[in-house]
């Protein structure tokens, strides 16, 4: 018995060193991961700051050099403060081509005192309509949170600062499709969307409040970088733990979230998320396939 307990002791440790590692990651200066991609007069540089700036004129965004199959991407975001109503704010993954896989972070801006939300969507095979909104237990504005996005062929984890928020599994046994055969880039940007971001679009941006301020440090990718010009699948393979390769999002600890996880998941759910899919039986008639329990 004793022998049991210190060997399950010896494999929470080593699944916790994993996830540490994984977690703290490599921070990588901006100009080395990523470029502008849109209006390069509204990306700024403040030492090992990036700011993009929204103004009515513009908003801004940047996207990286390489593709990627699988791992963590993490950005250290400050979002908009004060009233950012109509803004949103994005950190997102996202493949090419109409048939594309995304996974989104959207920070959707608020009048001030209001809550600021975070929404988060799934495409898969250029299908989407999987979001989900929850309100953040602590103030975005004030100083810089970790936003990241772990990827490998079980699952998709949204994190923020480490916990977990939502989870999206493999069900492709029971015939649902996964993202997992299209590299992917890294991307954020912020624009105005106040046809629907703030209250349903019924609260537009004030642009006397202008200019609306993203401020972004701690950049990471810690994944395979796909080869662009690889046939179909051919990323999939190289980016994976075969032929004596090993990767560390392959490991089986990796596979799903540890108990610890699964709790910090299940709280964020039932404290802070107001809003789901799965639920919307108006939207929704038939429950989707990846939201049925099996």
């Amino acid at each position: 018995m004793a022998t049991s307990a210190a060997f399950s002791s010896l494999k929470l440790t080593v699944f916790f060193s994993l996830v540490f590692v994984a977690a703290l990651g490599s921070s990588s200066s901006f100009d080395e991961l990523f470029e502008p991609s849109w209006a390069l007069d509204h990306v700024m540089y403040e030492g090992e700051l990036l700011k993009l700036k929204l103004d009515n004129f513009s908003g801004a965004g940047f996207g990286s050099k390489s593709k990627y199959m699988f791992g963590k991407t993490t950005v250290q975001i400050k979002l908009v403060g004060g009233d950012s109503a109509g803004t949103v704010t994005a950190f997102y993954m996202s493949s090419d081509g109409p048939n594309h896989n995304e996974f989104d972070f959207e920070f959707l801006g608020n009048t001030t005192g209001e809550p600021y939300l975070v929404q988060t969507n799934i495409y898969v095979n250029g299908v989407g309509n999987r979001e989900q909104r929850l309100n953040l237990w602590f103030d975005p504005t004030t100083d810089f949170h970790s936003y990241s996005i772990l990827w490998n062929q079980r699952q998709v984890v949204f994190l923020v600062d480490e916990t977990p928020i939502r989870v999206y599994t493999n069900k492709e046994k029971q015939g649902v499709p996964f993202p997992k055969d299209q590299p992917m880039g890294v991307y954020s940007s912020i624009w105005n969307a106040d046809d629907w971001a703030t209250q349903g679009g019924r609260v537009k941006t004030d642009w006397s409040h202008a200019p609306f301020i993203a401020s972004y440090k701690g950049f990471e990718i810690d994944s395979c970088e796909a080869l662009t010009s690889s046939p179909p699948g051919e990323n999939t393979r190289r980016c994976s733990s075969i032929e004596g390769r090993k990767y560390w999002w392959d490991e089986p600890m990796m596979s799903e979230l540890s108990v610890h996880q699964s709790h910090q998941l299940m709280w964020v759910h039932a404290k802070h998320l107001v809003y789901d899919y799965c639920a919307d039986s108006a939207r929704f008639p038939a429950v989707p396939p990846e939201c049925e329990r099996r």
